[in-house]
């Protein structure tokens, strides 16, 4: 997931015909605890990435801020003994996801937990050695998707309009394989899924239909699955006063401070928060 606020004026033509929908409803109760493993799986999300960090060199575990982390710690709370695999790899894609080639291992010193290949095949391997051992699943990836549509246009208003609809029908076609696979893995695990966020505070009225638009496709595939939706974008995006929701997405990203989109601290608990919720899980009194 990368910060380029120059692709403003593609995201701005293109939200101007793609139709919000949004996701409710009551969260369904868990029929069994957390087991021994907790896998994470995406994109620097999932990583728990923060720009500074990376610029300093820290190893993989000076990035223990992340949604994993904070979330990890609450399962804790109902599992203590549970152990947590991430194979969040910063740059991964639907596509690097299942064919391998995940391009951030550059950007960092080495990932949480090593693989080699695709990291769909990581997981599934996991899962395979570790039948019916692992609960939760949970996964991020959505950023880098858009941002291969976003970077093929150039800015041209006519390429994104032309190759918006049919790519995310692509990325929904991908992500349903990716769950498909795992839950058959893993039938009985819960799998949660995260959405994304709009980080254009230049135009934040213009674009967040984009950003709806995804989380909604998110949302769709998740069902589909019979997985769960963290929707993160009311969160990070509150809607009603754009000063409001600018304010809001620069406390909870590094948008506005260093030109990012990834989660602050502050951002990255607020994720966690929100799968924690829609993982249906509670503490124990």
């Amino acid at each position: 997931m990368r910060g380029r606020m120059a692709q403003a004026v593609v995201v701005c033509a293109v939200s101007a015909w793609i139709v919000p929908v949004t996701f409710g409803g009551t969260v369904r109760p868990v029929s069994s605890p957390p087991r021994s493993y907790y896998l994470a799986l995406g994109d620097s999300i999932a990583y728990g990435f923060q720009p500074a960090k990376a610029k300093a060199g820290l190893p993989p575990s000076g990035f223990n801020t992340g949604y994993v982390d904070v979330f990890a710690a609450r399962l804790r709370t109902i599992a203590p003994k549970i152990r947590v695999v991430n194979y969040g790899c910063p740059g991964e894609s639907t596509k690097t996801f299942i064919h391998g080639g995940c391009s951030g291992r550059r950007d960092v010193k080495g990932l949480h937990n090593a693989f080699k290949g695709a990291q769909l095949d990581a997981a599934l391997a996991f899962l395979r050695a570790h039948r019916g051992q692992v609960s939760p699943i949970t996964l991020s990836l959505f950023g880098n998707d858009l941002f291969e549509l976003l970077d093929a246009c150039k800015g041209n208003f006519a390429c994104a309009q032309a190759r918006a609809p049919r790519a995310f029908a692509q990325f929904a076609s991908r992500l349903t394989s990716i769950l498909k696979r795992l839950r058959a893995a893993s039938p009985n695990a819960v799998i949660i899924l995260t959405g994304g966020w709009n980080f254009n505070v230049a135009n934040l009225r213009a674009t967040d239909p984009l950003f709806r638009s995804l989380d909604a496709t998110i949302g769709r595939v998740a069902a589909g699955a019979n997985a769960r939706f963290a929707d993160t974008f009311p969160v990070f995006n509150p809607q009603g006063s754009i000063a409001r929701e600018k304010a809001r997405i620069c406390a909870l990203t590094f948008i506005c401070s260093a030109d990012d989109p990834h989660p602050t601290d502050a951002g990255y608990r607020a994720i966690a928060a929100v799968v924690w919720a829609a993982s249906g899980y509670k503490h124990r009194p």
